[in-house]
């Protein structure tokens, strides 16, 4: 079974490799400024791609983990504390059954993924705008920033995996700190943020460990000087993106493991939601502000996670299932946005 998910995996990792070299080599090769319509594109495509995937797993979710047999299936889903319905007799239907729960862990970890990347994108706004960075190298930076981004997800997600399976009650902890986040979050409202340049965690990490070029060098992340290699301020601006990724990464990671306990899938979910990131970034970064409510909305979304860790035990028992949760989902996402439209801020003009 180890083989078969390595398999899965390698030919995961092979395709993600092969779109992103698509990505820079053949539409990015120059840098410029993304307009509204490539985002969309963008956008529609890496979309499109999550729903293959979802449906992939609807009809063949069972190939991850090479189950073929009755035993394999109750294997993985007493491991996983999946809640899927076995018929005793008909390994078909049950094997269906499972892989309808696993395409909707997926799209519910997904969706959880791509919310919470919303308040991501606001701080790599205030970032860049902050770090006075040009607008025709955010691709560059974004590009090389997620790659980044799901070495350390591949990281946090199989070790944090292992020791939810070694120690349990870890399950507990990530609970309590959605909900405290959560609820941080609500009362905070719409706080204005601001970023000191100057007094970063990652930019007083980065000037004790490298020597810095004092200007931006146009797309250049090193610059060589006196026979001697020196990072440039953009490189800089890239730690400082990652380190606030690794941040939401602790709020995020822990959201989908109270979806699923499948690694796999936590995984997943998570590399195709940071992929479309880049392309919503383009797409929301003149309109952001104007989805006023969506913090709110995250702050319920979190709020309901750390509960539903919680009390995971009690809702086994009355039933609440994966699909509950995506109804949920959706619902707090959709009124967000519609509340923001139907209610705007008093000092927006339309």
């Amino acid at each position: 079974m180890f083989a078969t998910e390595l398999i899965f995996f390698a030919a995961f990792a092979l395709f993600v490799v092969s779109m992103l070299a698509i990505d820079l080599g053949v539409f990015n090769k120059k840098n410029h400024v993304i307009g509204v319509k490539e985002a969309a594109i963008m956008s529609f495509i890496w979309l499109s791609f999550a729903v293959f995937f979802y449906v992939l797993l609807l009809y063949r979710g069972h190939w991850i983990h090479g189950i073929y047999d009755m035993n394999a299936l109750q294997v993985f889903i007493n491991e996983y504390q999946q809640t899927v319905y076995i018929l005793p007799g008909n390994f078909t239907q049950s094997l269906a059954n499972y892989n309808q729960n696993l395409a909707l862990e997926f799209i519910s970890g997904y969706l959880v993924e791509y919310a919470l990347s919303v308040d991501n994108i606001f701080v790599i706004i205030l970032l860049l705008t902050a770090f006075n960075v040009a607008e025709k190298y955010y691709h560059r930076v974004l590009f090389w920033g997620i790659l980044g981004a799901i070495l350390m997800r591949f990281l946090f997600i199989f070790l944090g995996a292992t020791l939810i399976k070694e120690f349990e009650w870890i399950l507990y902890l990530f609970g309590v700190f959605l909900l405290y986040t959560g609820l941080s979050l609500f009362f905070k409202g719409d706080e204005e943020e601001k970023i000191d340049t100057e007094n970063h965690p990652a930019v007083k990490f980065a000037a004790k460990i490298f020597r810095v070029f004092p200007r931006y060098v146009g797309s250049k992340f090193f610059v060589k000087k006196n026979k001697k290699w020196l990072i440039t301020p953009l490189f800089i601006v890239l730690i400082v993106i990652e380190f606030s990724d690794l941040i939401f990464a602790v709020d995020s990671i822990p959201a989908i493991f109270s979806i699923t306990k499948d690694p796999y899938i936590v995984f997943f979910s998570n590399i195709f939601a940071i992929l479309g990131l880049r392309s919503m970034f383009f797409l929301l970064v003149n309109v952001i502000h104007r989805f006023h409510y969506l913090k709110t909305g995250l702050a319920i979304l979190l709020t309901f996670i750390g509960l539903k860790m919680l009390a995971a035990h009690w809702l086994k028992i009355i039933g609440f299932s994966t699909l509950h949760s995506l109804i949920f989902i959706i619902t707090v996402l959709v009124t967000s946005v519609l509340f923001s439209y139907f209610f705007p801020k008093t000092n927006e003009t339309n």
